[in-house]
């Protein structure tokens, strides 16, 4: 199963395609820009709380049968935090200087 590839940042709503080098995830997939990830984030998903790796490119080119952007779209469903950006700050705050490996 491939990776959704969500198309956007859930915290600035910046556009993500899928062969966006500052696309960060966490392991349930909630997608970030590095920059939000970063300097608003810390590192700390809003969601479930878990640290952010780049999120990989899906090619272009069909390089093996069945395998690319095109045989695989990624979601075009565009996602938001439900949560306030205070509410945000104060669960950055409470988990950042924990190591993402103790979370």
């Amino acid at each position: 199963m491939a990776l959704q590839l969500r198309p956007n940042c859930e915290y600035c709503d910046k556009d993500l395609p899928p062969h966006a080098i500052d696309a960060r995830i966490c392991s349930y997939e909630c997608t970030f820009c590095a920059a939000c990830a970063e300097d608003k984030l810390e590192n700390v998903c809003p969601n479930c709380g878990g640290g952010f790796a780049p999120r990989p490119i899906r090619p272009a080119r069909e390089w093996r049968p069945g395998v690319s952007v095109v045989k695989q779209p990624p979601s075009d469903k565009r996602m938001h935090l439900e949560y306030g950006h205070e509410a945000i700050a104060a669960h950055v705050q409470r988990i950042r200087d924990i190591p993402p490996e103790q979370r």
